[in-house]
């Protein structure tokens, strides 16, 4: 059985900040968003740490708060966080 290892959290943060501004909703990042987004870009794995947080409370953080943003990529990326949250 293959393994599947998760992208680093500071690529899927750069993928994110390319593509909200780009979406057809012409929402810009929602700014409860901002801080878990800019956060993401100093890790690598959901189990690092950020200052006193814990990459898991950071990237459901930003989940949570990224509820205005939409469209396919929106959807892939998002469900890709929650599968890296719901993994031990």
């Amino acid at each position: 059985m293959a393994t599947t290892t998760a992208r680093p959290l500071y690529e899927i943060a750069r993928e994110i900040r390319s593509n909200w501004k780009k979406e057809i909703s012409g929402t810009v990042l929602y700014f409860g968003a901002a801080p878990y987004l800019s956060a993401m870009f100093s890790l690598d794995k959901i189990t690092d740490n950020y200052g006193l947080d814990s990459g898991r409370e950071i990237v459901a953080r930003f989940v949570g708060e990224a509820g205005t943003w939409r469209g396919e990529t929106a959807k892939r990326i998002k469900l890709e966080l929650n599968k890296m949250l719901k993994s031990r």
